[in-house]
């Protein structure tokens, strides 16, 4: 049993938020040493026995542009039925095909908010990128998926520097309306502060979204992630991504240093009385874990508090 933070309400806060889990995905493909897809699949099988709801489990890129998960295929495979409910990023229609073929029932696209991260990213201008995800979400809904958008950079671009709350507005506004069932908003480099998300929620709902359409995709490279995160329950926002001990970056921009941690977002849930459904402890075990098959600590402050305590 692990040590858990008193609880105190705060009122004007959800009730119950849903964790969306991107570990095995944006949390590992950026490591340079290949991890074993055995010990993917044991990942994402821990993970889900956390009482995480949803799991990202990988990614069907082209192995030239993210060589960690080369092994997609044979990752769901051995993750079997179970697999098939795990989320998978999809780069384009390729992508989608395969997976297609291994019955996975839902996909995420991934989107920039930026003209530069959308060519370095996805070889596509900030205008070409709906155009290569139209036909990929369309075939998809027809097939009956379930679809997530990302978009990138909504808080600032290692290149381009500010984002314009408009401008993500937009391209997020044009990435949802393909046909997403939700839009993950993110703060790949970290730069993001807690008025920052205030202003880009309200920009939305301005826009016409319901907040039960948005989800949050903070990074802690500032140590702003958690400030961030109240300032999104404080706006309603009850889906938050997160990566079990803070693993992750994303290898197009170098600046982008670990996710929010999964094990410090569900402590601050829990102090708040805010239902997750986790088990805190076996999050920990399990970043602990990996991290011994990884070689170094993890960076998340909870799971080096609490796995110094045992």
């Amino acid at each position: 049993m692990s040590e858990l933070p008193m609880t105190v309400r705060v009122d004007g806060l959800p009730d119950r938020v849903t964790i969306y889990e991107v570990g095995p995905r944006d949390g590992l493909q950026n490591e340079k040493a290949l991890v074993d897809t055995g010990v993917k699949a044991e990942f994402v099988r821990r993970l889900l026995a956390a009482g995480l709801p949803i799991v990202e489990a990988t990614s069907f890129v082209h192995p030239r542009w993210v060589p960690q998960l080369a092994d997609a295929a044979d990752l769901m495979e051995l993750l079997g039925p179970a697999g098939q409910d795990c989320p998978v990023l999809v780069p384009n229609e390729r992508g989608l095909d395969r997976a297609l073929e291994l019955g996975a029932r839902h996909i995420a696209i991934f989107g920039s908010a930026t003209e530069t991260f959308a060519q370095k990213n996805l070889n596509r201008s900030l205008d070409e990128q709906f155009a290569m995800f139209e036909p990929t979400v369309r075939r998809a809904r027809d097939a009956g998926l379930d679809v997530r958008a990302y978009v990138s950079m909504c808080f600032g671009d290692p290149w381009a520097g500010a984002v314009p709350v408009d401008q993500v507005v937009g391209v997020g506004k044009r990435l949802f309306d393909l046909g997403a069932s939700q839009l993950s908003l993110g703060d790949t480099i970290g730069v993001g502060t807690a008025g920052h998300v205030t202003a880009l929620v309200g920009g939305f709902t301005e826009a016409g979204m319901s907040i039960d359409q948005l989800a949050m995709h903070f990074h802690d490279t500032y140590g702003q992630a958690l400030a961030n995160t109240l300032s999104a329950l404080r706006a309603g926002i009850t889906t938050y991504d997160a990566s079990a001990g803070g693993l992750g970056g994303c290898p197009y921009a170098k600046s982008a240093t670990g996710n929010l941690a999964t094990e410090d977002l569900v402590w601050m849930l829990t102090g708040l009385g805010i239902e997750h459904g986790v088990d805190l402890q076996q999050v920990v075990d399990t970043s602990v874990w990996m991290a011994g098959q990884l070689g170094r600590p993890s960076p998340s402050a909870v799971v080096r508090a609490l796995a110094g305590s045992d």
